[in-house]
Order: C-alpha cells, then sequence, then structure tokens
C-alpha cells in the first residue's frame, strides 16, 4: 500500500527509495510503471506526459530493472537484447549496431553468444542492466538491482549506474543496502507502511536526525551500560541484541570512560545511513506485506 506519496526526479538524478520490508518499494515502482492503478493522484513524466493516459509513449522512454530475473533462458545474452528490442519496435537494423556497445558496457563482450545459465549472478544482473538500455531510456527504475550479489559484483553494478548517470540518465533506485544508497543517490525518500516519513540528500538527513558520533558497545555486561551512568554522556541510547549503541554529539568522554570496563569491545564510527534507517523505522525486521 501506499498512501499520499509524492515525488520528483530532474535530469541525471538519482532518487533512492529506502524503507523497511513491506514499506510500499516495489508497489511504488509498479504504479510508476502502470502495472498497478492507484486510488487517486497523478503520475507525469517526460514533459508533460501522464498514467495512464500517455502510457505508451512513457515506457518508451523507459528503461526498468526488476528485482528478479526476467532473462529468456533459451536464449543468448546478444539475443536477449535484440528480442527485447523489437518490444520498442525497433528493427533489427536498428539494434544490431546497438548490442555491442551494450555488452561492452556491461563488461560482457566475452559472452555474447552464452546463454544466462552459463552467466554468474553478477555477470546476469548487467546483462539485465544492459536489456534495460536497449530503448535509450531517459530514465531506468530499478528494483533491488544488486539483490544477492557479492561485494565485487555490486561494486561492478555501481561502476556502471554512475556511468549512465554522468551521461545525464536519470534513475528510480529502490535498496535495501544503505551503503548502495550512499554511494548512488543526491535524494532519498524514506518510506514506511507506505507513507513519506523524509526526504532529502543522504548527509543532510543524518546530520537533521542523528547525533554525528556513534559508539557501539558490546561484550560482557554491555546491556547493562544502557541505564548505567553513561547514558548521560549520550543524547540517545539503544539496545539491539547484544550491542548497546551510543549516540552523541561528542563521543570523547563516552571512550574515556569505557576505559575502566574490562571486557568489553567498542566501535566508534560516524553516523550513517543505516543509524538513520533504523531511528525513523525501528529496530524490529518485518515480514514482505
Amino acid at each position: 500500500m501506499v498512501d499520499d506519496l509524492s515525488f520528483s526526479i530532474a535530469p541525471g538524478e538519482c532518487l533512492g527509495v529506502i524503507g523497511p520490508n513491506g514499506a510500499g518499494k516495489t508497489t511504488t515502482i509498479r504504479i510508476c510503471l502502470g502495472l498497478t492503478a492507484p486510488d487517486g493522484g497523478s503520475i507525469e513524466a517526460m514533459g508533460g506526459l501522464s498514467m495512464p493516459r500517455d502510457a505508451r509513449a512513457i515506457k518508451a522512454q523507459l528503461g526498468v530493472v526488476s528485482q528478479f530475473d526476467t532473462l529468456d533462458p533459451d536464449f543468448s545474452c546478444a539475443e536477449n537484447l535484440m528480442v527485447y528490442a523489437r518490444y520498442f519496435g525497433m528493427s533489427r537494423r536498428q539494434i544490431a549496431p546497438r548490442i555491442p556497445q551494450l555488452l561492452e558496457f556491461a563488461a560482457l563482450s566475452h559472452k555474447a553468444d552464452a546463454k544466462p545459465g552459463e552467466l554468474s549472478g553478477g555477470m546476469r544482473r548487467r546483462l539485465s542492466l544492459a536489456r534495460s538500455l536497449v530503448n535509450d531510456p531517459k530514465l531506468l527504475m530499478l528494483d533491488e538491482p544488486t539483490t544477492g550479489l557479492d561485494p565485487q559484483a555490486r561494486h561492478l553494478m555501481w561502476e556502471r549506474l554512475q556511468l549512465l548517470l554522468q551521461q545525464g540518465k536519470s534513475i528510480l533506485l529502490t535498496t535495501h543496502f544503505m551503503d548502495e544508497a550512499e554511494r548512488l543517490c543526491s535524494r532519498l525518500i524514506v518510506i514506511d507502511h507506505g507513507r513519506k516519513i523524509a526526504e532529502g540528500r543522504p548527509r543532510d538527513l543524518i546530520a537533521e536526525h542523528l547525533e554525528p558520533d556513534v559508539v557501539e558497545v558490546y561484550g560482557n555486561g554491555a546491556l547493562g551500560l544502557a541505564q548505567s551512568p553513561l547514558k548521560d554522556f549520550a543524547a540517545r541510547v539503544e539496545v539491539s541484541g547484544e550491542t548497546v549503541f551510543f549516540y552523541t554529539q561528542d563521543a570523547r568522554g563516552l571512550l574515556n570512560a569505557l576505559d575502566s570496563h574490562k571486557g568489553l569491545r567498542t566501535f566508534h564510527r560516524p553516523a550513517n545511513l543505516e543509524d538513520l534507517f533504523l531511528k525513523l523505522t525501528g529496530r524490529q525486521i518485518r515480514e514482505d506485506g
């Protein structure tokens, strides 16, 4: 469910949508694609076109990478691109010169004749990204594009997305990786239960909602510190599992006090998007809805 959610995306901007499982991220993508009809409101894109009235014209300028693998297993990498291009009414003559370029962009030139089943997970995701570009879209909609990838494959995917942003393409990205959101997104919206609860640039949101220093404490006796006099060193204290999180304007006093507590381990770091996400949406994991 999505409730009173509004946003805009500028050319060359990556707008990230983050939220817990079941918050409405995928539903938002489906509404923007015209796959789910909203109960009210409007969707405008590409200089005055509106959904569903101009659905065909809008979709002709969109590229989509879903969180599920929709590649055709019976076709080679090059054939997957060729067949997908035909859905946009492109002739073989139009798409043939682009296929080598798209495969090179995806670092898959050496796999042109391979079928998706012969590729690694990261290669399949890059092929899906290349396929989304066959029609040279102005806007890309990416729904959890790096889920299930190892760190190396994720970084390679990020490099490709950053190249697309440099080319002036716009990206609407849903993700549950906070490092991905911070790396790629110039602006974020945080949604929960289908409603927008925060919007802004990543660093601005962190500064607005969080103290700058975070000290994580774990080990024997750590949980008891949450209600000890040490809490006075922090603006806010949270407990998650066996770890106590102290959020403070300046961690030096707290770290000095913790030196006398033997058997504890500490980790001092700046506040990040994960802290923001957990503060705004809660630490409890929810099931997909």
